[in-house]
Formats: C-alpha cells, structure tokens, sequence
C-alpha cells in the first residue's frame, strides 16, 4: 500500500506541525491547514486518505467540516481531535462518518493506530 495521505486541520500551528513531523517518520505523509475554510479549498485539488480535524476552531467548526466532507468526500476517514476532556451530548450524537475522537493530549502511537484502523474499515 502506498503512504496513507493525511490531511490536519487545527488553529494549534506548532501542534500540526509537530503531527506532520512525527507522521512522517512513520511512513504517513500529512499536511496541515489552520481552519477549515483552507482545508476544504484544499481538498478540491489534492487527494487525502484521511482528515483529521480539530472539533473546535475559529471560523468552520470541526462538526461544520465533518459535515461538508460527509456531503462531498464520502470515501475520506475523519477522525476528531479535541482539547475538551469530555464531548457534549449533542456533538456525541452527531458524530456519524467519524471513526474516532482523540482527547488532546494523546500519543502519537494512539493517533497512528487510529488512522490505520480509519483506513482497515
């Protein structure tokens, strides 16, 4: 299989940054956005295996992009970070399409396994 294509959107720079360095090293090749409007214009013009999308930016929310990609992008595994310690009921519900929700801080181990997995299903 060739390197999964991972596409981060989060507000945090240095943590994206730090993500794509670290994906690298095991074989994922990942980009990062700041907000979602950026990542949704990328989207249309590069091909990604799998989204990671912080649940709470300025501007698109990761809920608001989950939804966009669910719409447009049927074939792309989402997966939700987050820095809340727990989820709202009402996003809890809404999380239909995403494989998994990451409570920041997590391992990268952890968040490599889960894009494997996003990818196995």
């Amino acid at each position: 299989m060739d390197k999964p294509r991972v596409l981060l959107i989060d507000d945090e720079e240095e943590l994206v940054h730090t993500l794509v360095e670290r994906l690298a090293y095991r074989n994922i090749e990942a980009v990062a956005e700041m907000d979602g409007h950026s990542a949704l214009e990328r989207i249309t013009t590069e091909q990604f295996d799998v989204v990671i999308a912080d649940l709470k930016m300025p501007g698109l929310s990761g809920m608001e992009v989950v939804e966009i990609l669910r719409e447009r992008y049927p074939h792309v595994k989402i997966l939700l970070i987050t820095g809340h310690g727990r989820l709202d009921e009402e996003i809890e519900m809404d999380i239909e399409g995403v494989h998994e929700v990451l409570i920041k801080p997590f391992k990268i181990d952890n968040l490599v396994a889960s894009i494997h997995q996003a990818l196995a299903n």
